[in-house]
């Protein structure tokens, strides 16, 4: 493999991957109210090539099973952006959302049958105020930054999982809001999962051989963040615009973090962020993943 955007076999390491990771998440143990809390994750998800990411799909695997397995999952993913706040269609089997292009005809055939999430769905909604309702999508599936995490994380489909929009015209500081609106949820054995990217500058993307050394920017955003999670600085978090270096190079625009703001917001007053994982890809696209807690 020259590149991950040009792998010898598309999905290749999901494929040597997903034999053994099916046999370890069906003996997975379910979660219990003994068990307290669920964690709330943050992760890069990278597009269809995280298929093709034998070390982070394995990593991301790992840490799922080293947790009891959700009863359900909740995603907020950098690829939904509404106005107002949407859910995604709760039915079984909703078909999944193929927004992306250019890639090998391999990754549109790929599926993930969830089970029913209308309970899910219906916990949410009553978690919203009355000032910030939120809408039912009759018909949107999971899109990419969901469900392909979720296939490496739960690849069994076991698990009912459903999506809530973000909203582009809010700052970090109203997402942070809203996860702590969802955070009760994970007393209630929901994990509560942001997908995006640490960095997203698809402009700055080092195309080719891989690996290529990230830009001096690039890796300095992705230091800040480190530090700013693990001191649990939920201000620098919400003004990162501010405070962190080269934020505009990292994130020309807020979607692909704001999902790491609503990760935070439900992990709770004083969370902390302890790293899962830690790499670049294509040069600039940080990888960067934490759990919250």
């Amino acid at each position: 493999m020259t590149s991950i955007l040009d792998p010898a076999v598309p999905a290749g390491a999901y494929d040597q991957f997903l034999p053994q990771a099916l046999r370890r998440a069906r003996s997975q143990r379910e979660w219990t109210p003994a068990d307290g809390s669920l964690p709330a994750l943050y992760l890069s998800h990278g597009a269809p090539p995280l298929f093709d990411d034998g070390v982070w799909l394995r990593q991301l695997f790992d840490w799922a099973q080293s947790l009891p397995k959700p009863r359900s999952v909740l995603i907020v993913s950098a690829h939904w952006e509404t106005a107002p706040l949407c859910l995604s269609a709760p039915a079984a089997n909703t078909p999944l959302v193929y927004d992306f292009g250019g890639f090998h005809p391999r990754y549109y055939t790929m599926r993930y049958p969830t089970p029913d999430a209308s309970v899910l769905a219906h916990r949410i909604a009553a978690a919203m105020p009355d000032a910030e309702p939120v809408h039912q999508h009759p018909n949107r599936g999971l899109d990419h930054g969901a469900w392909v995490p979720a296939m490496l994380a739960w690849p069994a489909a076991d698990i009912p999982i459903f999506q809530l929009s973000i909203q582009p015209q809010e700052s970090p500081a109203h997402h942070l809001a809203l996860g702590r609106k969802l955070a009760p949820l994970r007393e209630e054995g929901v994990l509560v999962m942001g997908s995006g990217s640490a960095t997203h500058n698809l402009r700055a993307l080092v195309r080719g051989a891989q690996p290529a050394e990230p830009e001096p920017c690039a890796q300095a955003f992705d230091d800040w963040l480190a530090e700013a999670v693990a001191k649990g600085d939920e201000e620098a978090l919400a003004d990162y615009r501010g405070r962190a270096p080269y934020a505009r190079e990292a994130h020309p625009t807020d979607e692909h973090f704001l999902p790491l703001h609503v990760a935070y917001g439900a992990a709770g007053e004083g969370a902390r962020g302890k790293p899962l994982h830690r790499s670049f890809t294509l040069g600039n696209l940080s990888m960067a993943s934490y759990a919250f807690a």
